[in-house]
């Protein structure tokens, strides 16, 4: 999974990291991505930590960040 790939050198805590996965799912599973080999995978899951790495600890404000960031049209 690239979320656990781009983390493993992280100085991010347990607790971050489940949030972090947790919107990580959120968003593959608002977008449709089913494969995890999918080359929009590792987008994703460079911005989640880019906006978990802005302070933000709520998985769901970083999901929709996310999404409004790829110009996902549902989220809000």
């Amino acid at each position: 999974m690239a979320i656990y790939r781009l983390l493993q050198q992280s100085a991010f805590g347990q607790e971050d990291i489940d949030r972090m996965a947790k919107a990580y799912e959120a968003c593959l599973k608002a977008l449709g991505v089913e494969h995890r080999s999918d080359s929009v995978t590792e987008k994703i899951a460079r911005l989640v930590i880019e906006f978990a790495q802005t302070g933000e600890r709520d998985s769901e404000a970083i999901a929709r960040r996310v999404l409004k960031t790829v110009a996902y049209p549902n989220a809000d």
